[in-house]
């Protein structure tokens, strides 16, 4: 007996002990997916997606409404009430529209022949009967055509934001029109479908759209074959942003479809197999007999065997989709975890936990399990020992999202270099804006080189670095974008109907320090010196009377007329940004440029006058210069590391008084709560860096120059298994600015810490006044 009450005993102080420890919180819950989907032109889009994606995978399934347009370049607008399908790759935050490949669209009306033989018959009718108004959304009759030919009209569904929901990993939605519950869930490879049909019907339907398309990506090539009861392969090639894409995919039902049919873009070709540029195919259910349709789709851009061993990495869970849900959630936790912040304020953590999930879906997974992908020559390459990323937005990326990956993911972080230098291999230049295997041409400079200088210096990553000094040394002297007459005339000359060519002279001098820095890391001395020499080209620009960079003809002589205010796309000076923005872009040699505008005094009052002018910017389609203040725009990149220059010249309280008038006034928990593209995570990574209180305003020198903290703590646990923590003591509403620093207990005695101090784990003790 005494035995028995002695096992009774231990048993419930065992219970009692672990009933007594805390679950691990659920940060996903704080995670909102709308945040960036919504806004205007005027006021800035995010041009983020509400669907479900894995941190870094290869699909990103995802609603589309079926429009084309600078407020869909992720194939979704919270401003709309109309889905068009769900696909299964998307941009995010990008500033140009492509992708929404493999789109289906489940229905319970007829599927009638005229209707995807002769879309434009019925396409004037469906738009009156749902109140579309094509000319609110697009700028030009071509336009609304494309939106008639490329588009299903008959099929498309009305939904209401009361029925939609998102998290990481997880999308719902109810199409109102046939009353059919939508759920889209993710693998790392892999998506899945579960469609509810709530309406009896002779027939629930899914219609696989091959011809879909929004903004840039037209159809040219397009395939299905039936291989088994349930099972399909195919394969969808288009011609968009950049070059060619190709999306491989294979698809399993559940259920065996009662009726199976493709149609072309002209004409019904049967029930086993078809090729064209359009392929529509239509798979039908027993209504009576089965109400759900649950589905998965495996995809590659290599082929379509690798498209099939994508599938089969999750054999394991049949057609389980709450445990592919449940499994993925986790795996978001685990992520978002890292970063443990400590508030009473739920909204904040909401902002910042979606800012983190936001900075860890971009770049994409390319290579398939196989280790295949789509090089760059267009031919099947594969990445041997490392995983190759694709969607690299390395003018945005460059200045917080790569920094912050390099401390939290370097395993990743040196898969992104392997997968720019095989690139290199491939083709002779590094990816300036990397698209799916190909070169997007986007944006100016050649911003591979701080990324690849970043890891070279603070010594991440087991990739060639003699090969990469080699890329970075070829990609400095390939001529684009104004790149031969830098080299020429020590600038890019306003007079040579050159877009931006201030902008490019500034950011071809930072890609030059750079490349010296990594080329003193690996001591060649001669190329440091070739390339500091380079470093200072900017100052060519600089116009000491208005104390502004400024465009200068190839006489030596300024451009006129010149206006600091005008910003208009296109301009011969400026890139999305004007010379009050662009001026204070020289992060290689700020205390240089604080010479240059009048030393500690009269940078003050430029950086005053920067944030206090009226906010008007001169000029047409400016609509990238957003979120502003003053003439400051944090809607755009170029000025992300501006409001910690004040810490140079020791107003420190200023940097923080902006810093959190950005905070507060520019990112919001709601659908329109970013001031501007979200860029693949740059402005997120921007908020994440910020409301920890420190920022790397210039990568590769290793600092974070401190700014005004958000949290009264945050946890950072890094991949080496340190930890690196920050406290806001006595921080409040009131509270927001920084009385006195602490690191590792003992005063600061400049305004940043170093990459050292992050990696190496420690505290970082802010004391906060009013």
């Amino acid at each position: 007996m005494q035995r028995i009450f002695l096992i009774i005993s231990v048993l419930s102080a065992f219970l009692l002990s672990n009933c007594s420890k805390k679950a691990p919180e659920d940060l996903t819950k704080y995670v909102d997916p709308f945040i960036g989907t919504g806004g205007s032109k005027e006021t800035g889009h995010g041009n983020t997606f509400p669907g479900a994606a894995y941190p870094f995978g290869m699909v990103q399934l995802s609603p589309d409404n079926g429009k084309s347009g600078p407020l869909y370049c992720s194939g979704y607008s919270y401003n709309d009430n109309i889905i068009a399908g769900f696909s299964h790759t998307h941009l995010s935050g990008t500033g140009a529209g492509d992708l929404a490949d493999i789109s289906f669209m489940p229905t319970i009306k007829p599927i009638k022949e005229e209707y995807f033989t002769q879309p434009d018959s019925f396409a004037n009718r469906f738009i009156k009967e749902h109140g579309i108004d094509l000319k609110k959304y697009y700028d030009s009759d071509e336009e609304d055509q494309k939106f008639k030919r490329n588009i299903l009209l008959e099929y498309l569904s009305r939904f209401s934001h009361e029925k939609e929901k998102a998290s990481p990993g997880y999308y719902y939605v109810n199409l109102t029109d046939d009353d059919i519950d939508v759920e889209l869930t993710v693998t790392e490879l892999t998506g899945w479908h579960r469609y509810t049909f709530n309406k009896p019907a002779k027939r629930n339907n899914v219609i696989l759209d091959l011809g879909f398309s929004i903004n840039r990506g037209k159809p040219v090539k397009t395939f299905i074959e039936r291989t088994g009861d349930k099972s399909f392969i195919g394969y969808r090639f288009t011609d968009g942003w950049g070059g060619p894409k190709k999306v491989f995919f294979t698809l399993e039902f559940k259920n065996t479809p009662v009726d199976y049919r493709i149609f072309d873009a002209e004409k019904p070709v049967g029930d086993k197999s078809a090729e064209g540029n359009g392929i529509k195919a239509v798979f039908s259910f027993d209504g009576a007999k089965t109400k759900q349709i649950i589905f998965k789709v495996g995809i590659s851009s290599g082929s379509i065997k690798g498209a099939v061993a994508d599938l089969k990495t999750v054999e394991n869970y049949g057609f389980d989709f709450n445990k592919v849900k449940a499994d993925t959630r986790r795996k978001w936790n685990e992520e978002l975890s890292k970063v443990k912040v400590t508030s009473g304020n739920n909204t904040r953590k909401t902002i910042f936990y979606t800012a983190l999930y936001h900075s860890y879906l971009v770049p994409y997974r390319f290579s398939d399990v196989l280790g295949e992908y789509k090089g760059f020559n267009n031919t099947v390459e594969k990445a041997n020992g490392y995983v190759q990323y694709t969607v690299l937005s390395l003018w945005d990326t460059f200045r917080a999202l790569q920094p912050w990956l390099l401390i939290m993911k370097p395993h990743l972080y040196n898969d992104i270099v392997k997968s720019m230098l095989a690139k290199y291999k491939q083709t002779g230049v590094l990816p300036y804006w990397e698209i799916m295997g190909n070169e997007g041409g986007s944006m100016i400079g050649y911003h591979a080189v701080p990324v690849i200088a970043d890891a070279i210096i603070k010594g991440v990553g087991d990739f060639d670095k003699e090969l990469a000094l080699k890329a970075m040394i070829d990609i400095s002297n390939h001529d684009r974008k104004g790149l031969g007459l830098y080299l020429k005339y020590h600038y890019v000359p306003a007079d040579t109907n050159q877009w931006g060519t201030v902008s490019e002279t500034l950011e071809f001098s930072y890609d030059d320090w750079c490349l010296a820095q990594a080329a003193k890391a690996m001591g060649k001395d001669d190329i440091y010196a070739e390339y500091m020499k380079r470093a200072k080209y900017y100052k060519n620009l600089f116009d000491p009377e208005y104390r502004l960079m400024r465009g200068k003809n190839r006489d030596g002589s300024w451009y006129e007329p010149f206006d600091p205010r005008f910003g208009e796309y296109g301009n011969p000076h400026f890139v999305e940004a004007n010379a009050w923005q662009y001026s204070f872009f020289v992060p290689h040699d700020n205390e240089e440029l604080i010479k240059l505008m009048g030393g500690k005094n009269g940078f003050e009052i430029m950086m005053d006058s920067l944030f206090e002018q009226p906010s008007v910017i001169l000029g047409r389609w400016t609509e990238d210069i957003v979120g502003r203040i003053g003439q400051y725009a944090h809607g755009n990149e170029p000025d992300h590391h501006v409001p910690y220059l004040y810490d140079l010249i020791g107003k420190e309280r200023k940097a923080q008084f902006r810093i959190n008038q950005i905070v507060d006034s520019l990112y919001t928990a709601a659908p329109d709560g970013l001031c501007g593209n979200d860029d693949c995570g740059q402005m997120s990574a921007w908020y994440v860096f910020s409301s920890l209180g420190f920022y790397p305003v210039n990568p590769p020198d290793g600092k974070y120059y401190l700014g005004a903290p958000q949290f009264e703590k945050a946890m950072i646990s890094l991949p080496s298994g340190k930890t690196f923590t920050v406290t806001a003591k006595n921080i409040s509403g009131k509270n927001r600015y920084v009385k006195s620093v602490k690191l590792n207990g003992k005063p600061l005695e400049h305004p940043y810490i170093t990459y050292e101090n992050i990696v190496n784990g420690g505290i970082l003790e802010f004391d906060m006044e009013q």
